[in-house]
Order: structure tokens, then sequence, then C-alpha cells
């Protein structure tokens, strides 16, 4: 008869490291992913507040393993989903609009946009599973989790 014992021991300061590298690469996945949308020039853009501040990473539950990215204007919605067949500016363009001037007259002025060549509805689909840059949060949170991981001296 073969007897055989054996005594785990479970590192708990290692765990906590591993998760707390884990929630810092998730972080960083969401920030890279948020500067790859941008960079991709898909989102439309009339005045950039729909691909500047009001689009931001949200990661306060990222030690939960939830991040999320969020447009914040109330339009966003609307501009993602398209019901209504919008025109997206894909080049510079200009507008006139009606402003009121110091002296309280209104007056027109010229306001210059900058598109985005590549603007669409839908801007997140090739992120997405099946999409043609759908492993990209994968592949960016491996690499940033194994570095991290590295750092806190658990992995090598």
């Amino acid at each position: 008869m073969i007897s055989v014992k054996s005594k785990i021991i479970i590192n708990k300061m290692a765990l906590r490291q591993l998760d707390a590298a884990a929630a810092l690469a998730l972080a960083q996945t969401a920030e890279a992913l948020h500067t790859d949308v941008v960079q991709a020039q898909v989102i439309p853009r009339d005045t950039g507040n729909l691909q500047g501040e009001a689009f931001f990473v949200d990661k306060k539950d990222a030690p939960r393993g939830l991040v999320r990215l969020v447009h914040s204007a109330p339009y966003a919605r609307r501009v993602y989903f398209n019901p209504d067949g919008l025109r997206f500016h894909r080049q510079a363009w200009e507008s006139v609009e009606t402003v009121t001037g110091k002296n309280g007259k209104l007056r027109k002025k010229t306001v210059k946009h900058d598109g985005n060549p590549n603007a669409r509805d839908h801007w997140f689909e090739p992120w997405l599973p099946g999409g043609e840059k759908g492993d990209f949060c994968a592949e960016k949170f491996k690499v940033l989790y194994r570095r991290a991981a590295r750092k806190t001296g658990v992995m090598k």
C-alpha cells in the first residue's frame, strides 16, 4: 500500500499582489482601447465633444474586474445606433452659426470643424469579438498583466 501525504501552503500575499496586478492591467487595457478608438478616427465629429471630454474610461470598479468606456454626451446613443441615417463628417467642414456678440447683437460666425475620415455608427464593432481588432483587448491585457505581475516579484 502506497501512502502519499502533501501539504499546501497558500501565499495569500502573492494572491493579493496578483489580483492588484490584474486590476491595474485591466484599467490600462481600457485606457489602451480608449486611445486606439480615438486614434482610429471612427467616432463621428462635429464639435469634438463625443470623442473628447465626453468620452472617458471609468475604472473605479477595476478591482472587481469591471471597467467601462463611457460616452457621457446625451446624444451618443442616438449617434451610435443611428436610426435616422445621420451623415457623418469624414473631412473638415465649416458651418455658419448665429451668435450673440458682446454688444448683444446677433451676428453670423463661421465655425470650422474637423471630421474623422473613418467616422461611422457602431464605431466599437472592430474591437468586438469577430471584428478586425477583436483580439486587441485580450492581447493587450496579456502583455500588461505580465508586466504588472513581474513588478510585484511574484512572477518572473
